[in-house]
Parts: C-alpha cells; sequence; structure tokens
C-alpha cells in the first residue's frame, strides 16, 4: 500500500482514485480512533464508530482533494473533524431530547416515552464551549486537547500530528486541562 503522505499529495493534486486508496490506507486507524473515544464516553446509540468515520473523512475531504501537507497534518485535521462531528451529534440528540420545537404531547396520549441518549452528552457540550474560549487565547493547546481527547492520540501521535515536541505536547495538556477543569467546575 501505498504511503499515507504521497495518496495524500496525490489527492491534492487532483487524482480521485488517490482519495480512494488514502481513505482505505487510514480508515482502520481512523475506525479504532472512533471505537476508543465510544468506549470511553457515552454518546449514545446514533453515532456509531463507523458512522463517526465516515463523517469525519467527509469533513476532511473537500471536492475530492484533500489539502493536508503530510500525515500528520492529515490526522491533527482529522482529530479536529472528530469533534466537530461528536459535538454535531450531540447537539442534534440534545435538541430531540428537549423537543425540538415539535408541540408537547399529554403524558395521557403518549404511548412510550423515549429515555434520552446518555448523560454524556451535556459535558461534551461544555467541553466544546470552555475549549472553544479557551482557544482564543491559546490556540496551540486548544488544538492537543483535541488530539489527546476527541482523537484519543498519544502524547507522541498528538506530538506528531500538531508538529510539535512531546515535551511541549506534555506542557500544553497539562496547562489546557488545568483551565478546563476550572472553566467546566465554574459553569
Amino acid at each position: 500500500m501505498a504511503d499515507v503522505t504521497e495518496l495524500i499529495a496525490a489527492s491534492r493534486d487532483g487524482d480521485a482514485d488517490a482519495t480512494d486508496r488514502l481513505m482505505a490506507a487510514v480508515y482502520d486507524e481512523l475506525h479504532g480512533v472512533a471505537a476508543a473515544f465510544r468506549a470511553r464516553h457515552d454518546v449514545g446509540d446514533t453515532l456509531t464508530a463507523t458512522s463517526l468515520v465516515h463523517e469525519c473523512y467527509l469533513k476532511l475531504v473537500d471536492e475530492g482533494r484533500l489539502a493536508f501537507d503530510s500525515r500528520a497534518h492529515f490526522f491533527g485535521a482529522a482529530a479536529r473533524a472528530m469533534r466537530q462531528v461528536i459535538v454535531d451529534d450531540v447537539r442534534s440528540r440534545s435538541r430531540r431530547k428537549r423537543g425540538g420545537g415539535v408541540r408537547p404531547v399529554r403524558l395521557d396520549d403518549a404511548p412510550t416515552l423515549a429515555a434520552p441518549d446518555g448523560p454524556d452528552g451535556d459535558a461534551v457540550l461544555a467541553l466544546d464551549a470552555a475549549l472553544d474560549r479557551f482557544a482564543t487565547f491559546d490556540e496551540r493547546a486548544a488544538r492537543v486537547v483535541e488530539c489527546r481527547y476527541f482523537a484519543g492520540l498519544t502524547i507522541d501521535e498528538t506530538a506528531a500530528a500538531l508538529e510539535l515536541s512531546p515535551m511541549t505536547v506534555k506542557r500544553d495538556w497539562a496547562a489546557a486541562r488545568v483551565w478546563l477543569h476550572r472553566a467546566l467546575a465554574e459553569a
């Protein structure tokens, strides 16, 4: 199988076949990341690992051309795309859970009530909002959180994806966790 970086370059140059081969080359790795996220967090039944990978990939592909420089750049962008997909799914479930604009039905008229999808949704939305605030003054550390939390990358994988040293990733991860913990506790 061709090198991921070569496939990204070929896809960026307009080779649609390279885009398909790129997906095949990274699919298992992205699926593993998505499955690990689902195992760590209750994200409900609507977002399977497979659908998370597919939605993530669709966000990364624009008209069959990928604008990434390297494998590391691709996986850094994949972490951000996974965050967006997860947050969008949680928001969608939250709207449905709260009625989504539908008029209320009397309990006597409702044959069954659906249980809301997992309690973790509010936590994901709160983290997303706090992470957006944090990114306004430390974009690099916010990207580290995306890679570590949403994509489940290790310190070394995050360092490669963001082209940073592992020590910088450790410092940013520690600082971001402290800031986010305080922000979430105040919320």
